[in-house]
């Protein structure tokens, strides 16, 4: 159901493209990337040995001047599989701008209340599992999911979680009534070959429609059945998304691409995709700068 992919540890990810430049629209005030990562160095943040993949150093500076081209003034900072539960890399990253910056963690299933209270005064706002690159991540079940959210209610965070629902039968027995709010990462991994009537992407709609499901505008490439761009086959799927509850929708760069062999798309191009999207420059703020100020508490 949950499967795990063999990797050569010893063979680094490709690094992001380099080549950026201004998206072919105007970009809202306080628009946000509401997924990206940091990486290394290794020798001060080492990877954990049950990692699916190694990465490449990929520092918040080179993060930063991407997001300043791009016109991009805010940002989340998401907990890698590669980490585990070791923190370190994203929240001392999180500390050089609370102010723009938020952080998405992955937590052990016996962090306290003054633990998880510390973490939100630092500017954390939820807690990531992904059980596509698993890595050294916690949580094997669906009720150890549920029953560790009940503690997290009163802080106001959600759930992140990274799985594939086209392979995810028990989508909608485990998320319809969840304790906190739950955002799905890249467009719920739905791949693109499965069809629009796909059980797993219907039920993945039906779950939007109650209010307490998000959807990061994610990996496209991850996706789509194109090694290159342009993902239009990506194209159906997110505009069905938005039209179904357009003020659930975030953006997300998912820079630098980790884990991601195939040619690397420009985080212009990933930027732009939102104009063949949607049209509606309203659906486009909310997305930006609306919907990420309301989760994340910008």
């Amino acid at each position: 159901m949950l499967q795990k992919q063999s990797q050569n540890l010893e063979s680094l990810c490709p690094s992001p493209n380099p080549d950026v430049s201004a998206p072919g629209f105007a970009v809202p005030k306080g628009a946000c990337d509401s997924h990206f990562h940091v990486f290394g160095p290794e020798k001060l943040y080492p990877y954990n040995d049950s990692r699916d993949y190694t990465p490449p150093d990929a520092s918040l500076s080179t993060a930063r001047k991407m997001h300043q081209v791009l016109g991009i003034e805010r940002g989340v900072i998401t907990q890698p599989s590669v980490y585990g539960t070791d923190n370190r890399a994203t929240l001392d990253a999180l500390a050089t701008d609370p102010k723009n910056l938020r952080a998405l963690i992955a937590l052990e299933t016996t962090a306290t209340d003054e633990e998880i209270e510390g973490f939100h005064a630092r500017g954390v706002r939820g807690f990531r599992l992904n059980f596509v690159d698993k890595g050294g991540l916690p949580f094997d079940s669906a009720s150890e999911m549920k029953s560790f959210s009940n503690r997290l209610r009163d802080f106001g965070w959600h759930l992140e979680v990274l799985l594939k629902v086209d392979q995810y039968s028990e989508l909608k027995d485990v998320f319809a009534e969840f304790p906190i709010p739950v955002v799905f990462g890249h467009k719920g991994y739905m791949k693109t070959g499965q069809g629009l009537e796909h059980q797993g992407f219907r039920d993945l709609l039906d779950l939007l429609e109650r209010g307490h499901i998000w959807i990061k505008l994610t990996g496209a490439y991850r996706i789509t059945a194109r090694t290159s761009p342009p993902y239009d086959d990506v194209v159906p799927f997110a505009k069905k998304l938005i039209e179904t509850k357009p003020d659930r929708m975030l953006w997300g760069s998912d820079w630098p691409h980790p884990h991601y062999y195939h040619q690397m798309p420009s985080d212009t191009y990933l930027l732009n995709q939102l104009k063949d999207w949607t049209e509606d420059e309203s659906v486009i703020r909310k997305i930006l700068v609306t919907n990420p100020e309301s989760l994340y508490g910008f």
